[in-house]
């Protein structure tokens, strides 16, 4: 059987990455520790809004239909979407050419600074129509700052560990944006809970906003003690954009990264954003509970990626991809129709639907950065994977509830899932070994390769 890095890609021909000596295990763990513990606060700050639409969407569109202020909440959420793909051009163009440290210390501090100025805005009693316009602006400034973190955090990761140990370790950038995502909702359900619906208007929705600053503080002064990757794996400076150079040499790394994105991010932000909506709206279900088992269920299925880590370092990362697009296809329509049968049986549906994000994000952030080149990685993964985001993340929600609405069938949703992780599945199964750049012009280090990333096809030949 042959090994995924038996060969080097043709994006990756001409650049070859020379063996250093590389960090230690107790630097590979900070990084690991720095990598996961910012994405942690930089998903946390990002979708707190989303937690807290229903909240701030009067305090900031005072419009007599209270639909029609929320509606113009959720599309102020939607516009960081769009800001993702620039801001991954811009911090991928830093970390290729300044260093992964650099990129990451610098999108943490975006996000940091704008979540606080969030917390810190008038309302439109306060300021008038100047208070919309702030309200969209930061939140662009949090999805441009966005755009840089997954794609570098696994980038940075994934140059410092060991070959046998990669997706172990690139777990932790899945386990840190589930658990931003799962604090987040936790935080809208406390703030609900010690407040009453008077406070939660008039101050309580900053306090999570305001919380950021001294998280920001404590993730910098991590990120800034860490090692950088780049003169480890790269041979100098490159004169050219490494965005010119994605385009023109890697476009077929760039689009089987995005296909698998798009499977990704459509399927995780269905259990991110809808499928609360689904048991509030659709089901009747309280809105504090359901904060409480979406907290759950995303916290446990982070967790769970250290495990899949492990699993994906013995048996590949691709075929620990096709476990969990395999498992969205089959539990997804039988999973939905448990959740209208009571909180309990609610919690299980949404956790044999979300398991399966445990399988696929380790999957994916292990693989992305070995479809690209060193002298253009940060670039090349964070326009990839923002590229998934943008047509998949943040419609997720629209389509699913458009998708019920159109249909009169409640689980009419589950086919968005199932779309989507037939093309992840088509992408990662038709992804050739040759297109992962090889562990022996990888490793930042010299180390002993492990039977690793057998392709789905590859299993079936054993």
């Amino acid at each position: 059987m042959v090994h995924d890095g038996d060969k080097l890609s043709a994006g990756a021909a001409g650049s070859r990455e020379p063996a250093d000596a590389g960090p230690s295990g107790r630097s590979i763990h900070k990084v690991a520790l720095g990598a996961g513990g910012g994405t942690v606060l930089e998903f946390y700050d990002f979708s707190i809004y989303g937690y807290l639409a229903v909240v701030m969407s009067p305090l900031f569109f005072p419009f007599d239909d209270p639909v029609l202020s929320l509606l113009a909440a959720l599309a102020v959420f939607g516009t960081a979407y769009f800001m993702r793909p620039l801001g991954s051009v811009v911090f991928g163009h830093v970390g290729d050419r300044y260093g992964r440290k650099t990129a990451l210390v610098a999108t943490l501090l975006c996000m940091g600074l704008a979540s606080t100025a969030m917390g810190l805005l008038p309302t439109y009693g306060q300021a008038g129509f100047l208070a919309p316009f702030l309200l969209v602006l930061v939140r662009m400034i949090q999805g441009f700052s966005a755009g840089g973190e997954n794609g570098g955090a696994a980038t940075f990761v994934s140059e410092v560990a060991p070959p046998s140990r990669r997706a172990r370790y690139g777990s932790v950038i899945g386990l840190g944006g589930n658990i931003g995502f799962a604090s987040a909702a936790a935080m809208a359900a406390l703030m609900t809970v010690v407040t009453t619906d008077e406070q939660m208007q008039s101050w309580g929705w900053r306090i999570p906003f305001l919380l950021s600053l001294p998280l920001t503080l404590l993730c910098l002064w991590i990120r800034r003690t860490l090692q950088d990757s780049l003169a480890s794996v790269t041979d100098g400076a490159v004169d050219e954009s490494p965005l010119r150079a994605v385009f023109r040499d890697e476009r077929r790394s760039l689009l089987r990264l995005a296909g698998l994105s798009i499977a990704v991010n459509g399927t995780s932000y269905f259990g991110f954003t809808y499928l609360s909506i689904h048991l509030t709206k659709t089901d009747g279900y309280d809105t504090v509970p359901v904060y409480w088992i979406a907290v759950g269920v995303i916290a446990l299925t982070g967790l769970l990626m250290l495990l899949t880590g492990i699993l994906a370092d013995r048996i590949g990362t691709r075929a620990v991809g096709c476990i969990g697009l395999v498992g969205y296809l089959i539990l997804t329509y039988p999973a939905m129709t448990l959740l209208d049968g009571g909180l309990g049986w609610a919690a299980l549906g949404f956790f044999l639907i979300m398991v399966n994000t445990s399988f696929l994000q380790v999957a994916v952030f292990t693989m992305a950065p070995r479809l690209f080149a060193a002298r253009h990685r940060y670039t090349g993964v964070a326009v990839g994977y923002n590229i998934g985001v943008m047509i998949a993340g943040g419609t997720a929600p629209f389509v699913s509830v458009a998708l019920a609405e159109g249909t009169g069938h409640a689980l009419a949703p589950a086919f968005f899932v199932l779309g989507v992780a037939l093309l992840g599945l088509f992408t990662m199964v038709l992804t050739p070994r040759k297109a992962l750049v090889a562990d022996d012009a990888y490793a930042v280090a010299p180390i002993p390769r492990a039977r690793d990333h057998a392709s789905c096809g590859d299993l079936l030949e054993e």
